[in-house]
């Protein structure tokens, strides 16, 4: 983590004030630096040199902080892994990147001299998985520029300061919750790091938290929360997919201030809203959409200092550059003009090419979550052996209790039926965008971010879809393939 040296500094001028708070209690700044300290001595003294790359998998996530302190104060790159990969999954993984260690358990300390080294903005002091929820994760590696640069602008754009609390409810291993952690420290701020979301937590986390980091689907329910058990909550900063504005009015009512934003973990941030204006670019960032002839969307490509190094062991993945130092990861957005707002339409891979026409998920998806009862939704396309594809929704049911029988031949998920979808779609969606085929179930599979897994949605209905497409089938029942019992997918009819 590039932030080891603030970490220091902050020890010695306010070494008892609170620096994590974890499953296992608290930490001040002056125990944190004490444990990272002498764990990149126990680095040292294992022969880790500079520059090494070395896994870190704790599933605690104090260890992982306290880890990739250590290793930023030994010149180590720490690599974050999830902890929930099977071994054999882990074993995969790692053959395919260079580590020159792994560390699953917590690092142990050694005694010694103190191991410092001089950073620099280029050292590599960060590397992580993206949130692909399908194959091989890809793993990136970043400078510490390209994080720490930008701390003052977020600073500036939250407010967050050393008297905060944040709270930080997913994995670190998801660059949007480690950037948080990152930034936190930083600041001299608290970090409150529970390790994964736990909405019967989360009342308890917001009686002390004043800042929260969250992805937006997230956000209903720390309103929900806060409304329920009140609390000191002033900032919201939400990173992902695009926000619905009703949550932003629903936050500003309740005194929560939203800062969004749009980035992804090879770029960092690309663009932010602030004030509910829509997103323009980040301190640092020019912006350009490039339209394809005869398309009326084009690729975001961004020019700035927050960008990663690349990936490592030369994995391919989105990530693209050009010779005049542009970047892009394949996002779609309208036309742009500089300055003016980024109207983002989804991933250019994501997009349904269905009997000749392009379908964007994120047109579909922002009409379906209208409809009452949704709580979240993800279009994608299926195969279908003359249109090449069609457009497909599976809906996630805000009402538990997932699937009750059909009635009179219309069936129901809670107080969802397939009916009131298909007429909202008919009165707002163009033909080609109106699935053809509808699924639910009580609980989406999703990436550690706490995104939509919607590669493994896909990979899942396309393996199980048989018999005639138009009226298609899927098994009922657990899987075994990563969704599990309580992530079932269900026809609607």
């Amino acid at each position: 983590m590039p932030v080891a040296d603030r970490v220091l500094r902050h020890a010695a001028g306010r070494p008892n004030h609170v620096a994590v708070s974890g499953p296992g209690g608290d930490l001040t700044y002056a125990e944190l630096a004490g444990r990272a300290g002498r764990a990149a001595r126990h680095l040292r003294d294992r022969g880790t040199g500079r520059g090494a790359l070395v896994a870190a998998g704790q599933a605690d996530p104090v260890a992982l902080l306290v880890a990739v302190l250590a290793c930023d104060l030994a010149g180590v790159t720490p690599l974050l892994c999830d902890h929930t990969w099977s071994e054999e999954r882990r074993e995969q993984v790692m053959a395919a990147v260079p580590v020159t260690a792994r560390f699953d358990a917590p690092l142990p300390g050694a005694d010694g001299p103190p191991v410092r080294h001089d950073p620099a903005p280029d050292d590599l002091t960060w590397a992580c998985f993206s949130s692909g929820s399908t194959g091989r994760p890809r793993a990136l590696v970043r400078t510490r520029a390209s994080w720490t640069g930008s701390f003052p602008h977020l600073d500036e754009l939250t407010g967050i300061g050393p008297d905060d609390v944040v709270l930080i409810p997913g994995p670190l291993v998801s660059s949007l919750y480690g950037f948080a952690a990152a930034h936190t420290l930083a600041s001299g701020a608290t970090a409150v790091v529970p390790g994964r979301w736990s909405p019967a937590a989360l009342a308890g986390q917001l009686r002390r938290a004043t800042a929260v980091h969250v992805v937006p689907h997230r956000l209903p329910a720390v309103l929900d929360a806060l409304e329920a058990a009140g609390g000191p909550l002033r900032t919201a900063v939400v990173g992902g997919a695009a926000l619905d504005p009703a949550a932003r009015t629903r936050a500003a009512e309740a005194g929560v201030r939203v800062v969004s934003y749009y980035g992804a973990t090879e770029l960092s941030f690309v663009a932010v809203d602030a004030d509910g204006g829509g997103l323009r670019p980040f301190p640092g960032v020019e912006i350009d959409v490039r339209p394809e002839p005869g398309h009326s969307l084009g690729e975001v490509w961004v020019r700035s200092p927050w960008l990663c190094e690349g990936y490592l062991a030369g994995a391919a993945g989105p990530l693209r550059r050009d010779g005049d130092g542009w970047t892009t990861v394949g996002d779609l957005a309208e036309p742009y003009r500089p300055g003016g707002v980024l109207r983002l339409r989804g991933r250019g891979d994501g997009a349904i090419q269905t009997g000749g026409a392009t379908v964007v998920p994120e047109d579909v998806e922002e009409v379906l979550r209208k409809v009452p009862g949704v709580n979240d939704v993800v279009v994608i396309g299926t195969p279908h052996p003359y249109l090449g594809a069609v457009v497909t929704a599976v809906v996630e049911s805000a009402v538990e209790g997932a699937v009750e029988g059909a009635v009179g031949g219309v069936v129901r998920t809670g107080g969802l039926s397939r009916a009131a979808l298909e007429e909202v779609a008919r009165a707002e969606l163009d033909p080609a965008q109106r699935p053809r085929r509808w699924y639910a179930t009580g609980s989406l599979p999703r990436t550690p971010a706490g995104k939509p897994a919607r590669g493994l949605l896909a990979a899942h209905l396309a393996a199980r879809l048989t018999g005639d497409p138009e009226s298609g089938s899927a098994s009922r029942g657990p899987e075994s393939d990563g969704l599990g019992s309580d992530a079932e997918i269900w026809r609607l009819g």
